[in-house]
């Protein structure tokens, strides 16, 4: 993606959307348990404004982003919820501000980085667009956990686009973070959009592929779901491997959540 504007102007969109979702919400519901063991919707705020925090560094601070990586790589299990239990801690109302001016400046930082630039991150260096992609990505995720919060469905929209990308990008990443080599050749991932059109990924001609609703393939790559209760159909054995591990967020592998029927597998 040569030009980042649209998927920053998205990224603005979504974030704008779950805005809107909590800003009048009282502080015991701020205080509410989400889907995500142990995080409140508080939690979940605090988390989206503590990596746009980091996302901030890592574009205009290098030498403070890599200062940041330094202490998460002596607490790699536990310095994601240090930071959202740390920002947590603040009133509602400080918190909310917190996060919006947190994304603003993000936002013009992207708008303004150089053409061409690359920004270190928790996992492989990012362009803008990728930056960018990965802020709506967990933005789109933690928004779906305070949703379930307080009872509120978000209805999918075309935004999802930029999920999905991600999530196909992310194959070998998923594969590494669990010590898997990755397959050598590409899959093909046919998915239908919200609004019923096709996302297509890869060789038409691939050996193996994944196919199914765009959410759905979403929900999975965001750990939101998991893949026994979603309408994903994996041709190949190496593709049906990939939806058990996928993941489209950096950091160690993620836990994902137990089927709506029991316990995972």
């Amino acid at each position: 993606m040569s030009d980042p504007t649209p998927v920053i102007d998205d990224l603005r969109e979504e974030s704008e959307e779950l805005d809107a979702l909590v800003a009048g919400l009282s502080p015991e519901q701020w205080a509410s348990p989400t889907p995500a063991p142990g995080w409140s919707l508080a939690h979940q705020i605090a988390h989206l404004a503590w990596t746009d925090h980091a996302a901030l560094l890592a574009v205009t601070d290098t030498d403070g982003f890599r200062a940041r990586v330094e202490r998460a790589l002596a607490a790699p299990h536990t310095f994601v919820d240090d930071g959202a239990e740390e920002y947590a801690r603040s009133a509602p109302a400080d918190l909310l501000a917190r996060w919006r001016e947190g994304r603003a400046a993000l936002d013009g930082a992207l708008r303004s980085a150089p053409p061409g630039a690359r920004f270190p991150w928790y996992g492989p260096p990012m362009s803008a667009a990728s930056m960018a992609t990965a802020r709506l990505m967990e933005t789109w995720a933690h928004g779906l956990d305070v949703a379930d919060a307080i009872g509120v469905v978000r209805p999918p929209t075309a935004r999802l686009r930029h999920v999905a990308r991600l999530g196909v990008r992310t194959r070998d990443f998923a594969y590494g973070t669990h010590r898997l080599t990755p397959p050598a050749d590409p899959f093909r991932v046919e998915l239908t959009g919200p609004g019923g059109d096709l996302w297509t990924y890869g060789p038409e001609d691939a050996g193996q592929r994944v196919t199914g609703p765009a959410l759905d393939f979403c929900l999975l790559v965001t750990q939101r779901a998991h893949r026994a209760d979603l309408a994903l159909t994996a041709d190949g054995p190496d593709a049906d491997r990939w939806l058990d591990i996928a993941q489209a967020f950096a950091g160690p592998p993620g836990e994902g959540r137990p089927p709506a029927g029991g316990a995972a597998r």
